[in-house]
């Protein structure tokens, strides 16, 4: 088994492989190493590059088409078998050279995971710098996952731990807050080298701040009510249909005592609320099952055990 599994996705980024290759030697040399190449679907010569490099600790994965960092990330660490698994990006802005750095921290600090803050980071002010520190705050607040900078790719986590989730959708940005659902706890960051942009322009714009603030919510709810969804919905429907049941329990007394009540908005909203408080607890009810069938299909447990061990001396 390899030491260290290096996973790199790419979308298009031929003049990158070159120089990246050559760093990853250089910085790395000494270890017993694979870099794994994730191609999301790249429509340029990006395959072509990457198969130049000739050097068996080189693998290529070639997606059939793009479907996105989360899928890519996932399809690398499926393929990884180092003991140990790093995350890089695959544009030159993370330095590999900061890799056996943090190698050494989580063998020797037993660490779960070890994230990247980039250092002087070199990425425009108002469309990188600004979304990303007010979305690191949120996510922070939300998750209580307190990492400076969740959006540094350059990561590095023990097998056991990057392998224990799935990455789902775009679900990439909270891989510290999806191993902490799985009982990693053991989480710490370190400054790295953050380097310009050399070649292309960057994936990111600001139209990804819709679909953050969307994965931040199923995030919330993933930390709180994965495991008991029908406390989430059940609360909801429960005060929405009590509402609707008094808001109508009031409306009949008015009938009763002569007025006319209907069409009038009070009446419609507490039709409304009855409708909507069911149909949340049925929702929760539906969310409870699912709950139970993904344990129980897969076997999987509701709880980690950190340690087993006697007791005496």
């Amino acid at each position: 088994m390899k030491k260290l599994s290096l996973v790199i996705c790419v979308y298009n980024e031929e003049p990158s492989i070159y120089p990246l290759s050559e760093q990853i030697k250089e910085g790395l040399d000494g270890i017993d190493f694979e870099a794994i190449f994730v191609d999301d679907g790249s429509s340029d010569n990006t395959v072509a590059e990457i198969k130049k490099i000739n050097d068996e600790r080189f693998i290529l994965v070639e997606l059939k088409k793009n479907y996105g960092q989360s899928s890519a990330l996932q399809a690398g660490i499926d393929q990884a078998e180092g003991e140990y698994i790093a995350l890089i990006d695959g544009d030159l802005q993370n330095d590999p050279a900061d890799v056996p750095m943090m190698l050494k921290m989580i063998e020797d600090e037993e660490w779960d995971m070890v994230a990247g803050i980039r250092a002087n980071r070199q990425d425009g002010m108002f469309l990188r710098k600004i979304p990303s520190k007010i979305a690191n705050y949120m996510i922070r607040k939300s998750t209580g996952i307190h990492m400076k900078d969740l959006g540094c790719t350059l990561k590095i986590f023990t097998k056991e731990t990057i392998k224990s989730i799935h990455i789902y959708g775009e679900l990439h940005r909270y891989i510290p807050a999806l191993i902490a659902l799985e009982g990693a706890t053991h989480l710490t960051q370190v400054d790295v080298n953050h380097r310009p942009r050399e070649f292309g322009s960057s994936k990111y714009n600001l139209g990804r701040t819709t679909r953050v603030m969307s994965d931040l919510i199923l995030m919330v709810f993933f930390k709180k009510y994965l495991q008991r969804p029908m406390h989430f919905f059940g609360t909801i429907g429960i005060v929405t249909l009590g509402i609707g049941v008094l808001i109508n329990i009031y409306m009949l007394i008015l009938k009763i005592l002569g007025n006319d009540i209907w069409g009038k908005p009070l009446l419609l909203l507490g039709i409304l609320l009855v409708m909507g408080g069911i149909q949340f607890i049925t929702i929760g009810i539906i969310a409870e099952l699912q709950m139970r069938t993904y344990f129980e299909s897969q076997h999987k447990k509701p709880y980690r055990v950190k340690k087993v061990g006697s007791t005496k001396a």
